[in-house]
């Protein structure tokens, strides 16, 4: 009875690792592509914000005349 409690439990335990072996990897998928897709949000704000201050500050220099930036 009691070799047959420990079998159980450690098959049980065993199970139970497994799951959150797969739970932990997947886990670990979604927040690496969450990782790439804010990592893209703040290279494409920060790059609209720098075209943005070129130009404003293209405008103050300049005057009326646009100064073209390439991207």
């Amino acid at each position: 009875m009691g070799l047959t409690n420990f079998i159980l439990t450690v098959a049980g335990v065993g199970a139970v690792v497994m799951l959150l072996k797969g739970d932990v990897k997947q886990s670990a998928t979604v927040l690496r592509r969450n990782v790439k897709h804010i990592r893209n949000w703040i290279e494409e704000e920060s790059s609209a914000a720098s075209k943005q201050i070129i130009q404003k500050r293209n405008r103050s220099f300049f005057g009326d005349r646009k100064l073209y930036v390439s991207s």
